[in-house]
């Protein structure tokens, strides 16, 4: 299509990618960047609006006003709660309308994406600009899990798609079977920081991180990158597994370097076998 990308931007580098790739590709991109999520950098050389959660008519008056027609929503956002949030009319008529406390992430972002198509625009899903960062099946560097991790991974597939059911989250820790911890709205990190002094004796646990059962693919794919690396090592764990076509891996390279260093394995997992 023409005109420029609209880019509703979180935090992270992700979006920054996707900046760059509509800059090399000449079709350009107007980022709509959110307070307190998006860094700096996003919007660095690009038409953008800076805005604060809730103020959802002021950006699609920006979005329209340069010449968007197709969306993608990109990286993390902080969930806000009602308290904290500064609703202009319009949000605050959705919220009321989809019982925000009520739902979890993926029902909210869900409803997102319904109204921005009933307003007109055809939102797209990250994995169909950027195909190239989502997981592949099979390892990624030298390490590889072995049957104790392996039982531990298929664990964790079924704590988390319990959870993916209900709309809670994404990812889980297990050790030797053991759930350690489950991500909420704190996100990866948080979680690895809060497992790590819960580890067992005995051989670290495995951090398992897939999509939700029927998963809104046009926001919020699970992603990793080096830094969930880093703070798995940094937890303990011996490794990290992934669902091969429904996560995003930032940079696999230096993802697989990283597990290499730390002396982890890194793996996509095929669910559909």
């Amino acid at each position: 299509m023409s005109g420029p990308l609209g880019i509703l931007a979180g935090g992270g580098h992700l979006p920054r990618r996707l900046v760059e790739l509509c800059q090399s590709d000449g079709r350009g991109a107007f980022v709509v960047a959110i307070e307190d999520n998006t860094e700096a950098s996003t919007v660095e050389g690009v038409d953008h609006l800076w805005i604060k959660l809730g103020q959802t008519k002021r950006a699609l008056d920006a979005l329209r006003g340069a010449g968007v027609s197709e969306l993608v929503m990109i990286g993390p956002v902080k969930r806000p709660t009602l308290s904290e949030l500064r609703p202009d009319a319009y949000t605050l008529k959705a919220l009321t309308k989809i019982k925000f406390n009520r739902l979890g992430d993926d029902g909210i972002l869900g409803t997102l994406v319904k109204t921005l198509e009933t307003e007109g625009f055809t939102v797209r899903g990250v994995d169909e600009l950027m195909g190239d960062l989502l997981a592949v099946a099979g390892p990624y560097g030298r390490c590889v899990p072995d049957e104790q991790a392996q039982s531990d991974i298929e664990r964790g597939i079924a704590v988390v798609q319990a959870m993916g059911a209900a709309d809670v989250g994404q990812a889980t820790v297990i050790q030797n079977g053991i759930v350690l911890g489950v991500e909420a709205t704190e996100g990866t990190d948080a979680l690895l920081e809060r497992c790590g002094p819960l580890r067992r004796d005995g051989l670290g646990g495995v951090l398992v991180k897939l999509s939700k059962p029927g998963q809104e693919r046009r926001a919020d794919l699970p992603t990793v990158g080096v830094k969930t690396v880093e703070a798995a090592a940094a937890a303990g764990l011996r490794g990290i597994a992934i669902e091969a076509g429904g996560t995003l891996v930032v940079d696999t390279d230096a993802v697989a370097r990283a597990a290499d260093r730390a002396g982890l394995f890194l793996v996509g997992i095929d669910l559909s076998v």
